[in-house]
C-alpha cells in the first residue's frame, strides 16, 4: 500500500502583514467651501487607503479653521504623531507639504520625527515619499516656499483689510455694541450708545468693570447678541 504523507498548510505565510495607512488634511479656515474640501478629502483618502490590497487603513486625522503656520495648536495632528509612536501608524498619505505645515522648522522637524519611528510620507502634489528621499534638500525648499506663501497671504490680507478701512468700505459682520450693520455701513444704535456713554463715564470715575457690570444687570440692560435677537423677533 502506497505511503500518502500530507503537508500541512503554512498558515504563517498564509495571509502577509498590510502595511498600516493613515491619511492627514487640513484647511486653514471655518467657511463652507473650505469644509467642503475637507469632507472631500477625507473621502477621498479612505477609498484611497482601502482600494490598495497590501494596505490597512489606520484612520484619517484633520484639523478644520486653523492656520498651517503652528503645528502647537493642531489637535488633528498631534493625535497622529502620537498614534505614529504607539506603532498604531506605519505610513502616512497627505495633499500636500503645504497642508501638512507651513513652517519650514515644524515641517523638517516632523519629518525626521517620523522618520526616527520608520514612519513614512507621501506627499501627493510634490509626489515625494520621505521614505525614498535621499537627503532632506527638496522637502527643505519647498516647505520653505510654502512658509512664504503663507506669509504673503497673511500680508496681502492685511494690507486690503487697511485699505479699505481708510476708505470706508470695511464691513465688520459683527459690529461691538452700540453700533449695528445696515447696508454695510456702521450706524449708531441710539440707547445703546447712552449705555456705552454711562460706562465710560463710570469708569473715569474710578468703578470697576464688576461693578459696572453688576449695575448693567440689575437696570436689565441686555447684551449685544440678546439684543438683535429681541429687535430681530
Amino acid at each position: 500500500m502506497k505511503r500518502i504523507t500530507k503537508i500541512e498548510e503554512n498558515k504563517s505565510l498564509d495571509k502577509k502583514k498590510k502595511l498600516r495607512v493613515a491619511a492627514y488634511c487640513r484647511v486653514s479656515t471655518a467657511s463652507d467651501e473650505q469644509l467642503v474640501s475637507l469632507a472631500a478629502q477625507k473621502v477621498h483618502y479612505e477609498n484611497y487607503i482601502k482600494a490598495n490590497d497590501e494596505w490597512e487603513f489606520a484612520g484619517l486625522y484633520y484639523d478644520e479653521g486653523v492656520t498651517g503656520t503652528k503645528k502647537e495648536r493642531r489637535d488633528g495632528l498631534l493625535s497622529m504623531v502620537a498614534d505614529c509612536e504607539s506603532g498604531k501608524i506605519e505610513f502616512v498619505i497627505t495633499k500636500s507639504i503645504s497642508r501638512f505645515a507651513r513652517n519650514t522648522t515644524d515641517c523638517l522637524e516632523l519629518v525626521r520625527k517620523l522618520l526616527d519611528l520608520n514612519v513614512y510620507i507621501y506627499f501627493e502634489k510634490e509626489n515625494l515619499n520621505t521614505g525614498s528621499m535621499e537627503s532632506e534638500l527638496m522637502i527643505s525648499i519647498l516647505s520653505s516656499l510654502a512658509e512664504n506663501e503663507s506669509v504673503s497671504i497673511s500680508e496681502n490680507e492685511k494690507w486690503g483689510i487697511k485699505k479699505r478701512f481708510q476708505n470706508g468700505t470695511f464691513i465688520i459682520s459683527y459690529p461691538p455694541y452700540g453700533y449695528d450693520n445696515v447696508d454695510g455701513e456702521m450706524v449708531i444704535v441710539p440707547e445703546q450708545a447712552e449705555i456705552v456713554k454711562q460706562i465710560f463715564a463710570d469708569t473715569l470715575a474710578g468703578k470697576s468693570t464688576h461693578a459696572i457690570a453688576g449695575e448693567l444687570n440689575a437696570k436689565g440692560v441686555l447684551k449685544k447678541k440678546a439684543a438683535v435677537g429681541r429687535r430681530e423677533r
